[in-house]
C-alpha cells in the first residue's frame, strides 16, 4: 500500500525522523488555518496524490502568508495530475535549503536482499539521475537480519560521497530511516530530498512509503491509512470477504480454487476468446483450496455486480473444496442475488464430490446456469455468451 507525503511524514515523526511541520486541508479555509498553525510564514502547499512529476504539474506551490496558503490550495484542490484529482493538500512550513541529498531503503527481491541507495544530488528525478549519472547514485546491499547499523549507515554515506561536517547526521537520519522501513513491515522508504537547511539541520523534505500489506496483520492501525475513497469498490468488496481478487478489462468473470487454476484459466478464456470477438477475462478470484459454500456466494456477489462482465465462468477441481460446496455456493447465490442475477453461469466442475455437485445444480436447473465438461469448452462457452451480450 503506497502512503500520501503527509501519511509518510507522520510515520517519519513517529520514529523519530526530523521533518517538518505540516497539516492537512481539503478546502481552502482550513489550508489558511493550517497556515495560520504553523506560524503564519512562509509555506509550501503540496498536492497529495500517490504520483510523481506535482511541481511540474503546479501541484506543489509557496505561499507567504495564511491568505496566499488559502488563494494556492484553491488552485490546487480538484486538479487533474497523471489522472489523480487531488482532494487535499498538505500545508508544509517552509525551510531554507543549503542542500538537497536523495535517500531510500527497498526490497531488492531479485537478490532477495535489502538495498539502499543514497545520493548528494537529491531533489531531481532518481531515475533520471540513475540513468544520466549512473556513478552519483551509491547503490548498498543491506543484510535484512543485520539492517542498517551505524556502521552500515557509514558506509552507505561515505559511498554516496557525504561531506564529512555532515556525516553523523546523516548517518543517524538514515538509521531512523531504517527503523521505519523495519517496524512498519515496508517495502520501500524513500526520501527526497532529504536537506541540509541554512542552520545545518538535516530533514526530511518530501517523503514516500510503501507497506507490505501481506504484514496488516502486525499492523492494525495500517487499515486507518488505506485511501478508501480512491479503492475500487468491488476490490474494497472482495477484501471484506477475504478474496484474493484482482479486476482486469474483460468480459468474462472468472472463478476459480487455487491461483495456478486460476492463471490456467485466465489463459484459456483469453485463448477462447480469440473466436469471440476478442473477449477477455475480466478479472482474477482465487476463492482458494479449502473455500466454502459462503465463500463461493461472497466471490459471485463480486463479479455479478461488475457492469463489465457479460459471463461467468466458474473453474473448480475439487479437492479440499468439494464439489458439491461449491455448487451450493452458487445456487445459494443466485437466491440470494434473485432478479439481480441477469448473467450467464458456465460451470466446469471436477474432482472431489464432482457427481454430486452436478447433481445439485442440474436439480436446481436454473436458466442461467451452463454445465460444462472440460476447461476448454467451458472457457469457449463462457466467451461465446459474452460476445452474444457485448
Amino acid at each position: 500500500m503506497d502512503l500520501f507525503e503527509y501519511q509518510a511524514r507522520d510515520i517519519f515523526e513517529k520514529h523519530g525522523v526530523p521533518v517538518l511541520g505540516g497539516v492537512v486541508a481539503t478546502t481552502p479555509e482550513e489550508a489558511r488555518s493550517g497556515a495560520e498553525e504553523l506560524g503564519g510564514g512562509t509555506v509550501v502547499v503540496k498536492a497529495q496524490v500517490k504520483v510523481g512529476g506535482r511541481g511540474k504539474a503546479g501541484g506543489v506551490k509557496l505561499a507567504h502568508t495564511p491568505d496566499e496558503a488559502a488563494a494556492r490550495a484553491e488552485e490546487i484542490l480538484g486538479m487533474d495530475i497523471k489522472g489523480h484529482t487531488v482532494h487535499r493538500v498538505m500545508i508544509a512550513a517552509g525551510a531554507k535549503i543549503a542542500e538537497e541529498f536523495y535517500f531510500s531503503v527497498l526490497l531488492d527481491r531479485a537478490n532477495r536482499s535489502y538495498l539502499a541507495m543514497a545520493s548528494v544530488e537529491g531533489g531531481m528525478e532518481i531515475e533520471q539521475l540513475a540513468v544520466e549519472r549512473p556513478e552519483a547514485l551509491a547503490k548498498v546491499a543491506v543484510d535484512p537480519i543485520v539492517g542498517i547499523d551505524e556502521a552500515k549507515a557509514i558506509e552507505i554515506a561515505e559511498a554516496a560521497g557525504f561531506a564529512d561536517d555532515i556525516k553523523a547526521q546523516v548517518v543517524d537520519a538514515f538509521q531512523k530511516l531504517w527503523t521505519v522501513y523495519k517496524e512498519e513491515d515496508a517495502t520501500l522508504v524513500e526520501v527526497n530530498p532529504l536537506v541540509r537547511t541554512e542552520d545545518g539541520s538535516i530533514v526530511a523534505l518530501d517523503g514516500k512509503v510503501t507497506l507490505d500489506e501481506n504484514a496488516g496483520f502486525r499492523h492494525a492501525e495500517h487499515a486507518e491509512l488505506e485511501d478508501k475513497a480512491a479503492a475500487d469498490p468491488l476490490e474494497a468488496k472482495a477484501k471484506e470477504n477475504d478474496l484474493n481478487y484482482v479486476k482486469l478489462d474483460g468480459e468474462v468473470g472468472i472463478i476459480g480454487n487455487g491461483a495456478g487454476l486460476v492463471m490456467s484459466t485466465l489463459d484459456v478464456v483469453a485463448y477462447a476468446g480469440e473466436a469471440h470477438g476478442g473477449v477477455k477475462p475480466a478479472n482474477f478470484l482465487d476463492i482458494g483450496g479449502g473455500a466454502s459454500a459462503e465463500v463461493m456466494a461472497a466471490g459471485l456477489d463480486v463479479i455479478l455486480g461488475d457492469e463489465q462482465v457479460k459471463s461467468v465462468f466458474v473453474n473448480v477441481f475439487g479437492g479440499i473444496t468439494a464439489c458439491d460446496a461449491v455448487a451450493n455456493g452458487i445456487v445459494g447465490a443466485l437466491k440470494v442475488l434473485g432478479d439481480a442475477a441477469t448473467k450467464p453461469l458456465v460451470v466446469r466442475l471436477d474432482g472431489n464430490n464432482v457427481e454430486e455437485g452436478r447433481a445439485i445444480l442440474i436439480e436446481a436447473a436454473h436458466p442461467l446456469v451452463t454445465l460444462a465438461d472440460t476447461m476448454d469448452g467451458g472457457a469457449d462457452k463462457a466467451a461465446e455468451l459474452a460476445h452474444a451480450s457485448v
